[in-house]
């Protein structure tokens, strides 16, 4: 009974602060529904919350969020419980404008992934986002009561893919832009990593691949839906068997049946990519992300580099946090990723002192370089304190190599006598990304990203290397290449690489665990982790087969990390072919096109990790 009165308390106090936002938002802005024509005669449904002291003397910027998530709720006298990227901006008041792109919702149109970018329009028809956004400010700019002529534009995962695509509208107004946890290419982000695919996004493709017949308030996807029964995204879907075995729920969906019939980097992700469209850069861009954003890690780091090399005169800065996907949107108060305590109102600090000061500066101030925030804001997860650079990564890293020695160690010079470390791998057994099963169906998951590493390790088919205990802290700050030197008896195989932080014995538990089940002591802490399919080692628009038994080089990026290993502490690095179901198994056999393998093709491999492999690492003094 106690416990269902507290659960009731908690209730009607949520609920309390939902009326009070809610009732804010109403009291203090107006809202107002519109159908904004784009150049090649479709209308998109955009709601403008305008404050109700704008006035011709009184004005205010614009902040813009585009989304094909629904901008609910409808109808102009129901009012959302906030507006804009945080409560701090919405009191201290823009003009805040929301629309659901072409397609979606209740606009017009037909909806496509990652619109493919046009750089050359030759005539009203050939539209992309960045011509949708910046047919949309210009309405914006000449009908919008009390605008001040200046637009800002943000937007979280797939809106940061919209807000990065708006950067390429090259409107004069649009001031400044923060795509944040941005997709900047399918094949590399979100739904592939490095071209192996992430399935545990399996259960997603409805949001994402049909079409709906008219506007509507409502989702018109629901009946693709499946209906598992079960939690355990695990078993489902490896009781799926092959891939191919999915037509029998998505062999109507038109996006599934564009991933399935391009297993390779050919035109069509291609043309779907943002990198090769940034040459000269006009608003101010700051692009956020978080350390163990388990969806859009790559984006960010991505387009802010891109940037810097094709337009190094742009204002472009980046910052990154100890957040999973999107977490800097709200208040959690003890900032927690998984089991890892990283201190008190993180993204409080992050919504005031950075994002409100960006585009404070350049919406409402003088709009020069000077904005007296960094060109690099990088939050520190092992000394857990933001850091800042300016320039990213930093001028001062230098490299590092750690060699993968047959007798585990992870060591700093190269082995002198050539040897191997072999495991057997077996797809119909594949290593578990995570002990959660709670966390296996739905999107990708948040938590396996700083999750404890030691179920893995503890396997044989996971190579494990480390350092000896540390003496003095070692600071990894920048890129992470693995250099791979491999074979196996298979034809292909994937290749997993995770950089691991090993607590010492006696590390205590915070008491803001969520799991008290968990120890610290000797948790093996994931700091990064990416897969790279031997079949793209030559490059990704067409597959290779391995040659079985031969040795083979398989070198990748992972994504960067600004991390301090501690004293006390150990660096390990863990090796593994399979992470099931975050990526779908690889058959082990080389075939054309995994998504369209038979049952047969998935084969037990020995695979083989030469001591000359070495993960190459920026180190920071």
């Amino acid at each position: 009974m106690k416990k269902l009165s507290a659960l009731l308390i908690l209730m009607s106090v949520s609920c309390s602060m939902l009326f009070a936002q809610s009732a804010y938002v109403k009291e203090h802005y107006t809202k107002k529904d519109v159908y904004i024509t784009m150049r090649d005669g479709v209308k998109l449904f955009t709601s403008i919350y305008t404050p109700n002291d704008a006035s011709k003397t009184n004005k205010y910027p614009i902040m813009m969020q585009r989304t094909c998530y629904s901008i609910a709720p409808y109808g102009e006298t129901k009012y959302p419980n906030n507006l804009g990227p945080s409560k701090y901006m919405m009191q201290e008041g823009y003009i805040f404008v929301y629309q659901d792109v072409r397609g979606r919702y209740k606009s017009e149109g037909t909806w496509t992934n990652m619109t493919p970018v046009i750089d050359n329009k030759k005539s009203k028809t050939d539209v992309d986002e960045g011509s949708d956004t910046y047919d949309t400010i210009d309405w914006l700019i000449k009908n919008a009561t009390g605008n001040n002529g200046k637009v800002g534009q943000w937007g979280i995962s797939y809106p940061g893919f919209y807000t990065a695509a708006g950067i390429l509208s090259n409107h004069p107004a649009l001031k400044a832009s923060s795509p944040q946890a941005p997709i900047s290419d399918f094949f590399f982000d979100d739904f592939h990593h490095n071209g192996a695919f992430i399935q545990s996004y399996f259960f997603t493709f409805p949001v994402f691949g049909v079409q709906k017949k008219d506007t509507t308030a409502k989702a018109w996807y629901n009946n693709q839906i499946i209906n598992a029964g079960t939690r355990d995204g695990y078993q489902f879907l490896l009781d799926l068997g092959p891939l191919k075995n999915a037509d029998k729920y998505y062999k109507d969906n038109f996006f599934w049946q564009e991933t399935v019939n391009h297993p390779n980097y050919d035109e069509f992700w291609q043309k779907r990519g943002l990198l090769k469209h940034y040459n000269k850069v006009k608003p101010a861009v700051m692009l956020v992300g978080g350390w163990f954003d388990a969806e859009d890690l790559t984006g960010p780091l991505a387009i802010y580099k891109t940037i810097e090399k094709k337009d190094p005169n742009a204002y472009n800065t980046i910052v990154m946090g100890p957040f999973g996907h999107g977490r800097w949107s709200r208040e959690t108060g003890h900032t927690m990723h998984s089991n890892i305590y990283f201190g008190d109102s993180i993204a409080t600090f992050y919504q005031k002192s950075i994002e409100q000061k960006f585009f404070n500066h350049f919406l409402k101030g003088n709009g020069d370089k000077n904005s007296g925030l960094p060109e690099a804001y990088m939050y520190n997860t092992g000394k857990k304190e933001w850091e800042t650079f300016d320039k990213w990564p930093a001028a001062s890293a230098t490299h590092q190599k750690f060699y993968l020695s047959n007798d585990g160690k992870l060591a700093a010079t190269q082995p002198a006598a050539e040897a191997g470390t072999s495991f057997i791998s077996d797809p119909m057994k594949p290593v578990p990304y995570t002990e959660d099963n709670t966390t296996t169906m739905g999107f990708t998951p948040h938590n396996y990203m700083s999750e404890d590493q030691r179920f893995a390790g503890r396997r044989t088919d996971v190579l494990v290397f480390q350092t000896d205990v540390l003496t003095d802290d070692v600071t990894l700050g920048g890129e992470i290449m693995a250099n791979l030197k491999v074979a196996t008896t298979g034809t292909d195989a994937d290749w997993i690489v995770k950089l691991i932080d090993v607590y010492p014995p006696d590390e205590q538990n915070t008491p803001y665990m969520p799991n008290k089940n968990i120890i610290l002591s000797n948790y093996q802490q994931m700091v990064r982790s990416q897969i790279m399919p031997a079949r793209f080692r030559d490059g990704f628009e067409k597959a290779v087969p391995m040659v079985a038994n031969q040795k083979t080089d398989v070198n990748f990026h992972l994504q960067d990390v600004l991390h301090t290993f501690k004293k006390g502490h150990r660096i390990m690095i863990q090796v593994q072919s399979t992470s099931f179901p975050l990526y779908a198994r690889n058959p082990q056999k080389f075939v054309e096109n995994p998504y369209k393998a038979n049952e047969s093709d998935y084969q037990k491999a020995t695979h083989t990790v030469f001591n000359d492999s070495f993960i190459d690492v920026e180190v920071l003094k």
